[in-house]
């Protein structure tokens, strides 16, 4: 069975409004989160904020209030509708460079809750969102590995906080020995599998499409279509397993040209390269107080032109809706209302169905979304590029 997922999305506040992702809105509830899922199409969200004690207890009175429920296969069900994932970003302290996120997934509120009560002895808040932990790579892998979890690097090409963006030029050097047993990797938002697979190392592991969501609008920006028997972690954590590579049957997410880190970007002058990269210095201003972007660290660290192994899905390039020329909220709200999922509505759903619903020109600009007949103002420096 098909089942699209999201599985990097992230908490703003608690129920009671306490902050737990400073930088994220103030409407990422676990409650409204959900919600959005079932708007957008998604039926799996990883929910990466979950170590924190207020929300841990905030799913218990949820599963007692019977608006979710635990599966025997792990995570918990909501309304029949959508399954919520838990998982914990951590901020990687330990590294000789850099300050590297991972994402840690685990089964159920028992093991997340040992989880939590571990890390919280090597970060300060641990009812903040992304903290930065005093362990190193290693060490955060095996703690979630004795508790039968997996981690997935995330974003590994973002200049910030990433592995490949600001730690190391391979994986395997952080890893080492457990190098093999990460068998996923987050792309982030300015990077796709043809940039991904310029790197050799990287040619048997899985590539994961998702949203990084710090408002309920990103939701879905980018998500996976997962090909597995149930929508649980036991067959979340299978399909990323060494002999269950075909899982994965889709990638979508934006163009990276749209990324907000996509190429090098000047601080100075508030310009995006598009020389050949990689770029070091402003081409315009000679500048060297730069962003450097995804594609130009890409270039920079490959060994090879790309080449996708056999199990490697297609990844299809989404522009959302919030994206689009002329789709307000007042447009977007009605195209849900009338049409169906976010999902449905830039990917399936007829043009005479939009065209009837918000008029001839508005579905012409989806339908030229959906099909890349569009031009694009790069993005950088984390600036979105645009819709020209």
């Amino acid at each position: 069975m098909y089942f699209n997922a999201d599985l990097h999305v992230h908490i703003g506040r608690t129920k009671s409004g306490r902050p737990v992702k400073i930088t994220a809105s103030a409407q990422l509830t676990p409650l409204n989160i959900l919600e959005k899922c079932t708007k957008k199409g998604i039926d799996i969200v990883g929910i990466v904020d979950c170590a924190v004690p207020e929300i841990l207890n905030e799913f218990e009175d949820m599963i007692k209030s019977n608006l979710l429920e635990p599966l025997e296969g792990g995570g918990l069900l909501y309304k029949n509708k959508v399954v919520l994932m838990l998982a914990s970003e951590i901020e990687i302290g330990g590294e000789l460079k850099g300050s590297p996120h991972i994402l840690c997934f685990l089964k159920d509120l028992k093991s997340m809750r040992a989880f939590s009560n571990t890390i919280s002895k090597y970060i300060k808040n641990i009812n903040l969102s992304s903290q930065r932990c005093k362990l190193n790579s290693i060490e955060v892998y095996k703690i979630v590995n004795d508790l039968g979890g997996f981690v997935v690097p995330a974003h590994v090409f973002t200049p910030f906080k990433s592995y490949y963006g600001s730690t190391t030029n391979r994986l395997s050097f952080v890893f080492k020995e457990y190098f093999n047993d990460i068998k996923a990797i987050e792309l982030g938002l300015s990077s796709d599998t043809d940039m991904a697979d310029e790197i050799s190392e990287l040619g048997d592991k899985i590539f994961l499409s998702n949203s990084d969501a710090h408002s309920l609008q990103k939701i879905g920006r980018e998500f996976n279509i997962f090909n597995i028997d149930k929508p649980d972690f036991e067959n979340i954590k299978a399909s990323l397993g060494t002999n269950s590579k075909n899982n994965i049957v889709k990638n979508y997410g934006l163009n990276p040209s749209l990324g907000k880190y996509h190429r090098t970007f000047c601080l100075d002058c508030n310009r995006v390269s598009q020389d050949v990269p990689p770029v070091y210095k402003c081409i315009f201003c000679n500048s060297q107080n730069i962003v450097f972007g995804v594609k130009d660290r890409i270039t920079e660290i490959k060994d090879q032109n790309t080449i996708h192994p056999m199990f490697r899905p297609e990844y299809i390039y989404q522009i959302p809706l919030e994206f689009i020329p002329g789709i307000g909220p007042k447009t977007m709200e009605k195209l849900l209302n009338e049409v169906g999922t976010e999902i449905y509505v830039l990917h399936e759903a007829p043009y005479e169905i939009l065209k009837n619903t918000i008029g001839e020109n508005l579905a012409s600009n989806i339908f030229n979304a959906r099909y890349g007949k569009v031009k694009l103002k790069v993005g950088g420096g984390g600036n979105y590029g645009k819709i020209i």
